[in-house]
C-alpha cells in the first residue's frame, strides 16, 4: 500500500516530538470514516476479544510522549505501516536501564569453531517444512481470538520444557519455565557462569531476542541468553493472514536451531532461553512484558537476538542476511556480523527498520544489549525515509522502502507456495545463526 502525501506530512507531524492530539485525530479522519465496516467485520466473525474503543497509550519514538489512542486508532496506525509501543501495561519498562548500562557486555570473537559446525550441519528443513504447514493452517493466531486459545495443541508440552507467560489478553507468549506464560524454550545452565543469551522469534508476531554478560558486581540474578521470534498477530481485518513468513518463518529458523542443540546434547554455562512472543502487531505487548518481569527481577541478560521474516529472497536479488543497524546494540552487531562470516555461506546486509520495529525494542528499553536480524533485504535511501532528530524515524513509502521484501506479509496471502522466492533453505542459514549465537555465547560445558 502506498501512503499518500497529505498521509505523509501528517504521518511525519505525528512522529516528531511536537506531535499532538489534533494531529493524530487528522491522520486518522479518512480511517474513522470505515469503523462501521470494522465492527461489522468483527461481528461476522465470532470469537474476538476486541473492543475497538479499548483507549491505549502509544509511544511512537524513545523520547516522545505518550499518545492516547483507540484500539481502532492503533490498528489503523499499524495498517499506515506506524511503527510503535503500547505502554499501556508497561508503562515502567526501563525504570531500571541505566543500571545495565553502566555494564555493558564486550564480545569475544567467535571461538566455539568445532562445537558450533557440529551442529549445524546436521540442520535440515524437513521439520520446518512440517511444522510450518501445521502453523500455517491455524484460521487465525491474532493475539486477541479465543480461537487461537482454543484451538492450541498442548500435546507437545509434555515432550520439553516450557512455559507460559500470561498476559491480559488471550494468547501468552512462550518464555523460561521458571517465570511461566508468551513461550521460552530453555537450557539450564551448572550455575557456573552469569548471563542469559536468548534468541526469539515472533509467531504471533515476528522477533528472536537474546540477553548477555554485564561487568561483575551488576544487578544480576541469572546470566542468560535469549533468543526470541513471535507467532504473528495480524488483525482480521487484513483476511485472516496465516503468517508463513511473518513470522512463522523466524519461528521455525529458531525451533530447528533448538531441535539441533537438543539432538546434540547442548549442556551451556549460562542458560540459554528461546522466547516466543504473543501480540508483537499489537505494539510489542508480549516482549514488552516478559522484559519488564526480567528487569523487574534483575535477571542478568547479556545478549538478545531477534530473528524475523526469514524465509523471502526476492527474485534477482543477491541472497543475504539482513542485520538491522539502528536502534540496536554497536557491540553485539558487530558480533553477529562475525558469525554470519565466520559460520554462514552467504554474506550480510546492513539495514535499518526504525523505532519498536519488532521485539528487540522491548529488551532495548529495559537497558539490555539486542539485535535484529532479518530475512528481507531492504533498500533505503534519502527519499524513502525521514530522518526526524537522532531517535525518532518513519518510513513513509512502504512500496520504496521495502522493495525487496515480501509484500503479501499481514494479508491472506502470507502462504508457503505463494511464490518460490519464499525459500526454506534461506530459512535454514537462519537456524545456523541461531545455533552459532547459542553456543558461542552460552558456552558449553564439557566438564
Amino acid at each position: 500500500m502506498k501512503i499518500s502525501g497529505t498521509t505523509t506530512l501528517l504521518a511525519l507531524a505525528v512522529t516528531a516530538a511536537s506531535a499532538s492530539q489534533v494531529i493524530l485525530d487528522s491522520f486518522l479522519d479518512d480511517a474513522r470514516a470505515q469503523h462501521g465496516s470494522f465492527e461489522q467485520l468483527y461481528q461476522a466473525h465470532p470469537g474476538y476479544n476486541l473492543d475497538l474503543e479499548e483507549k491505549r497509550l502509544i509511544q511512537l519514538g524513545p523520547s516522545d510522549p505518550p499518545l492516547v489512542l483507540s484500539e481502532f486508532e492503533k490498528i489503523e496506525l499499524k495498517a499506515q505501516g506506524v511503527n510503535f509501543l503500547d505502554i499501556t501495561d508497561s508503562a515502567d519498562l526501563g525504570s531500571y536501564a541505566h543500571l545495565c548500562a553502566t555494564a555493558r557486555s564486550s564480545f569475544p570473537a567467535p571461538n566455539a569453531t568445532e562445537e558450533v559446525n557440529s551442529v549445524i550441519k546436521k540442520l535440515t528443513t524437513e521439520d520446518m517444512i512440517s511444522n510450518l504447514e501445521t502453523f500455517t493452517s491455524f484460521r487465525t493466531r491474532y493475539y486477541r481470538s479465543d480461537i487461537t486459545e482454543s484451538f492450541a495443541s498442548e500435546s507437545l508440552r509434555d515432550q520439553i520444557s516450557i512455559a507460559e507467560f500470561p498476559h491480559s489478553w488471550n494468547q501468552n507468549s512462550i518464555a523460561p519455565t521458571r517465570i511461566g506464560t508468551s513461550i521460552v524454550l530453555s537450557f539450564e545452565s551448572a550455575g557456573k557462569e552469569y548471563g542469559v543469551p536468548i534468541d526469539s522469534a515472533l509467531s504471533t508476531s515476528s522477533a528472536h531476542t537474546w540477553p548477555f554478560l554485564p561487568a561483575p558486581g551488576a544487578r544480576r540474578h541469572l546470566t542468560s541468553v535469549y533468543i526470541p521470534t513471535h507467532f504473528h498477530s495480524s488483525s482480521p481485518s487484513t483476511g485472516f493472514p496465516p503468517g508463513a513468513d511473518d513470522d512463522g518463518s523466524g519461528t521455525m529458523s529458531i525451533l530447528e536451531a533448538y531441535r539441533g542443540l537438543i539432538s546434540a546434547g547442548f549442556q551451556p554455562k549460562r542458560t540459554v532461553e528461546f522466547h516466543f512472543y504473543s501480540a508483537e502487531e499489537g505494539g510489542l505487548l508480549g516482549s514488552q512484558a516478559v522484559a519488564r518481569d526480567y528487569e523487574s527481577r534483575g535477571v542478568n541478560v547479556i545478549a538478545m537476538s531477534q530473528f524475523d521474516m526469514t524465509a523471502w529472497i526476492k527474485r534477482g536479488t543477491v541472497e543475504s542476511i539482513g542485520i538491522i543497524v539502528d536502534f540496536t546494540d554497536n557491540g553485539l552487531t558487530g558480533f553477529n556480523k562475525q558469525l554470519v562470516e565466520k559460520y554462514i555461506d552467504i554474506p550480510y546486509v546492513e539495514t535499518r527498520c526504525g523505532y519498536a520495529c519488532s521485539d528487540h525494542a522491548s529488551w532495548s528499553k529495559a537497558g539490555y544489549q539486542a539485535i535484529f536480524t532479518i530475512g528481507m533485504l531492504i533498500i533505503l535511501g534519502s527519499d524513502t525515509m525521514v530522518e526526524l532528530d537522532s531517535f525518532s524515524t518513519l518510513f513513509f513509502d512502504a512500496e520504496s522502502a521495502f522493495e525487496e521484501s515480501n509484500k503479501y506479509i499481514h494479508s491472506g496471502n502470507d502462504r508457503i507456495d505463494i511464490s518460490d522466492e519464499f525459500s526454506f533453505e534461506h530459512m535454514l542459514h537462519f537456524s545456523k545463526l541461531a545455533a552459532a549465537f547459542a553456543i558461542e555465547l552460552g558456552q558449553w560445558d564439557k566438564e
